[in-house]
Parts: C-alpha cells; structure tokens; sequence
C-alpha cells in the first residue's frame, strides 16, 4: 500500500460480515464486477495481505466486550499493510481505534514509523506524530494506561478488495481469506508463524457502506441466500487458540519496543518455548474460557 499521507484517517460506517465459501466468494465477484471497481489501492485486481498486532487487557476486555454483545466498544491494533519489502524501523503502519456504537463502525488511526507506533504502544510513551494525527495519538495513550493493554495476539489474512461507483460512493465490499493468528512471538517483523483460524474453503465477505445497501446489492445477498454472521477476527484468534491443546493461548509479558526491534537479529532462530525461559506464562483460567464466538454454517456439497 502507498499514499499513506492522503489515507482517510477518520470515518463512520456500517460493517456487514458473511462467511462464505470460496466458490460463492468466486460467483460473487463476478456479479460485483459490474458495479465495481477492484481497489486501485491493493495490487492485481484490488488485492493486498494485511496483518494486525492487537492489544488487550490481562483479563482481555476488550475480547470478553464483543462477546457479551456490549454496544459501546473498542480495540486497539497496530496494522501493516504487506508490500513484499521488510518492515523496518521506519517503515509507516497504522495505528487504530475501531469502535463500535451500537450499529456504527468507527476507526480512528494515525500514521507512524513501526518504531514509533511500538513507543506508544508498547512503551506507553507519545512519540513525534504529525499534528492531524494529535487528538488519535492522546486517545490510544490513555486507552492504553486506562486498560493496561498489552500485545495479545496477530492476524493475517489476504484480501481482495473492490469499491463502489460514483453512484455509490463510499460503498466498498471485501473478501478476505487464509485467515490466520499468532499467538507467539508478537513481532510484527519477524517470520509468518501463523496458523489457520478458519477451513482454508472458506472467505469473510465484509460489506462497508456509508448510509445505505444499493438495491442491485441487496438483490444480490437475497439471490444466494447469504446469512449475517458475529464474526471477529480478533476473537476468532484468541479461540482458535485456546481450541489447539498443544498450543493453549498464553498471556506474554509485553516487550518494550528497544527489545522487539532487537530481535530482528534473530528473523530466523526459533524462539525459547522451554520451561526456564525468562518469559513466564499465564494461561486463561477456566471461567473465561470461550465456548466459541461463531458457529460455522454447513454448506450444499
């Protein structure tokens, strides 16, 4: 992704999510096509990966907040948009506030070098920004101290993005598949150790409009029978770990930003998961284990 300076930083919109396979994610596509662009953000026709660094408290407030269904809520996430190059030190990112308000989605983020975004982050310390960027930066600080956020997990996943016409201005419909997580080591930097979170046959379709669903679109979720789902990402992680008894999700220590950057010495040499390492861990006790965020749909062989 380029362009970051003229990147909206601030927007309100309505999110709805479909879990589909990919055939249908195929079939789909071809109806968008004809009312949509690919995302001429995104390379080969709208395409992008992106991978997300979430924060959350000890207790994971904000992962327990979406499944209680609370109305009034947020997350925090460093998110990187993948260009094939190595994320450096100085290489911008995003950092972002995704509320929720009933109905309405609303994301508020700031542009940062990945060093200076692990300084307020991680460091809890407000690096130099830019001043559009000001009031964003003020809020994820205290948000921050307020709820002793800390990194909590990663997730990847590919995209294939397409937006609405002129007369459908701000409409934007995604499909997103290999969705992955990481729950070990946290570092944005360092090699994919993802692992699945979803069956590889299925794709997230997102729908993201300002005000309203065009009627070709409505027409077109109602033609293929498309059911809304709870669905979130981050929750899914925090699951899908907890559902792999070999791994069992675990609450690391967080790093200060001088230690995550340090280990890009170490790209390649398998992280100490032995008993004795100086990283202790805590698992999730059993009252709040999940006993799971989404129900997957069956579908016509």
């Amino acid at each position: 992704m380029n362009r970051l300076c003229n990147t909206i930083r601030k927007f309100n919109r309505f999110e709805l999510k479909y879990l589909i396979t990919l055939q249908q994610a195929e079939q789909l596509k071809t109806t968008l096509g004809k009312f949509m662009s690919p995302d001429i953000h995104g390379h080969n026709n709208g395409h992008y990966t992106l991978t997300s660094l979430y924060y959350d408290s000890q207790a994971l407030r904000c992962f327990w907040e979406k499944e209680s269904g609370i109305k009034f809520r947020r997350k925090l996430r460093i998110r990187r948009y993948e260009t094939g190059e190595p994320l450096m030190a100085d290489t911008p990112v995003f950092v972002e506030i995704k509320q929720r308000v009933d109905r309405v989605t609303q994301k508020r983020r700031a542009i940062l070098p990945y060093s200076n975004a692990l300084q307020l982050c991680n460091d809890r310390q407000i690096p130099e920004h830019a001043p559009e960027d000001k009031d964003t930066i003020e809020e994820i600080f205290v948000f921050l101290w307020q709820y002793n956020l800390a990194p909590t997990t990663i997730v990847r996943y590919d995209r294939q993005a397409f937006i609405g016409s002129e007369y459908d201005i701000g409409l934007r419909v995604t499909f997103d598949t290999s969705l992955s997580f990481q729950a070990h080591p946290l570092h944005l930097h360092e090699s994919n150790r993802a692992l699945p979170m979803l069956p590889a046959n299925l794709a997230v379709m997102e729908i993201k409009v300002n005000e309203r669903i065009p009627h070709w679109l409505t027409e077109m979720i109602s033609a293929n029978n498309l059911q809304l789902v709870r669905v979130s990402k981050y929750c899914r992680s925090i699951e899908s770990a907890q559902e792999m008894q070999s791994l069992r999700w675990r609450r690391f220590p967080a790093e200060s930003s001088n230690e995550v950057l340090a280990s890009t010495l170490q790209l390649f040499q398998p992280h100490a998961w032995q008993e004795g390492d100086r990283h202790h861990t805590q698992p999730i006790t059993s009252m709040e284990k999940t006993n799971g965020h989404i129900q997957l749909p069956r579908f016509n062989q």
